[in-house]
């Protein structure tokens, strides 16, 4: 038995959690974001300015859905003009390693699925017009 099958076994929900997990930290920003705040409090302004090309929308979504999550923090001070900052909480600080792991993979792996993509889709041409 697989091991991915042994720890959905194992509680019993059939793959909800992993796949609830994954609709949330497999998105296009929620990682980019985690990994930026890893050891740092940062404002709204600065955060958006370290993950390049996120819309402004954007980050306050994944923000927002990290904060229900109980990944991050976010403070808001009493202060003219007011002032926000953003932090991991510790259960969000222990996703920076398989992120990172997840990261890593993907740029080692990266030219070998590029190649694998391209092999494909010269050996199906139908297929390939339909992604």
């Amino acid at each position: 038995m697989s091991t991915y099958r042994r720890s959905c076994l194992i509680r019993g929900d059939g793959g909800r959690a992993i796949r609830g997990l994954l609709d949330r930290v497999g998105d296009k920003w929620t990682l980019l974001v985690v990994t930026t705040l890893d050891g740092e409090r940062l404002r709204f302004t600065e955060l958006q300015h370290r993950v390049p090309g996120i819309s402004q929308r954007m980050l306050t979504r994944t923000l927002r859905h990290l904060e229900r999550d109980g990944l991050i923090t976010r403070t808001a001070y009493p202060e003219v003009p007011p002032r926000v900052e953003y932090a991991l909480t510790p259960r969000g600080r222990t996703l920076i390693a398989p992120a990172v792991a997840l990261a890593e993979w993907a740029v080692d792996n990266d030219p070998a699925i590029t190649a694998s993509q391209a092999a494909y889709d010269a050996a199906h041409p139908s297929a390939a017009a339909t992604d």
